[in-house]
């Protein structure tokens, strides 16, 4: 396996962590100076860790955040594996073994909507909480799930510990590996990526709290949700620490998400902006 430290905290740890268990690692940004953390390295520039696996016709690869809360891997073909897939493939995992809590993983609104697609074919429940490892983990303990987390890798077990564990993740993803005795690129062939797009408009500090209140604003989108049906999804929502409105569609059709995105977008701009 391919390991991308983020020249952070799994510098000191993920060598011997993954030797031990087994592996023959081949190590990445694992020098930190005190000024290169997560520079152009880590689970946010995953670039070098991508063409290393492929390169080195390595079984996967496996990327840290700086502070190693965070895992993203990669499969033997050079592809990202992203949090909403680990999520999906542990958890199925963990139901074929019988030891999903309550046959559900938790998860935010901003999972993916093949993630729900595949989850749903494999009959496993999904909650889904707002955006925030604290709002996981909150769900988590008031319903007795025992796995959940966010797209960008910050997953919890919670039988094994209350908080989100990038080194835990990769122990998990690579025991199913060893197990299952398939590719990466295998386990998650059937989960559907839909093409998804963000945009943050910055609204004036007088204006917030008025999207969901502006006529003009959920008129257009009732409009995109009319338009996108069962094959998209639509989600807006204010920061809850800066005067943004965050717009974000997914759906089956590249050209749709993006025209109704921006609409959306421009709408708003329009009406919060001045």
């Amino acid at each position: 396996i391919g390991i991308d430290c983020a020249n952070g905290a799994a510098s000191r740890t993920a060598e011997l962590l993954f030797t031990e268990l087994g592996a023959e690692c081949h190590m990445l940004a694992d020098k930190p100076n005190g000024v290169n953390v997560n520079d152009n390295c880590g689970s946010t520039h995953m670039e070098n860790l991508m063409s290393f696996v492929k390169e080195n016709h390595l079984d996967a690869g496996i990327a840290f955040d700086g502070d190693a809360d965070r895992c993203l891997a990669v499969d033997e073909k050079g592809n990202i594996i992203d949090g909403d897939k680990l999520i999906a493939i542990l958890s199925r995992y963990m139901k074929e073994m019988g030891t999903l809590k309550n046959n559900t993983a938790v998860v935010t609104v901003m999972s993916n909507l093949g993630f729900h697609r595949f989850m749903n074919e494999n009959k496993i429940e999904t909650v889904c909480t707002k955006v925030g490892d604290r709002y996981v983990l909150e769900e988590m303990l008031n319903n007795g799930y025992n796995i959940g987390g966010e797209q960008s890798g910050h997953i919890i077990f919670l039988d094994h510990a209350t908080t989100g564990d990038g080194q835990l993740t990769a122990v998990q993803t690579l025991e199913l590996l060893s197990k299952c005795k398939r590719p990466l690129s295998q386990l998650v062939k059937d989960i559907p990526d839909f093409p998804q797009l963000l945009v943050n408009v910055k609204i004036t500090e007088d204006k917030k709290g008025l999207w969901d209140k502006t006529q003009k604003i959920t008129d257009i989108i009732a409009q995109a949700e009319q338009a996108m049906g069962e094959n998209g999804r639509i989600l807006v929502r204010e920061s809850g620490t800066e005067p943004l409105v965050r717009v974000m569609i997914e759906g089956k059709d590249e050209k749709e998400v993006h025209n109704w995105t921006h609409l959306i977008a421009d709408t708003i701009k329009e009406c919060l902006c001045r």
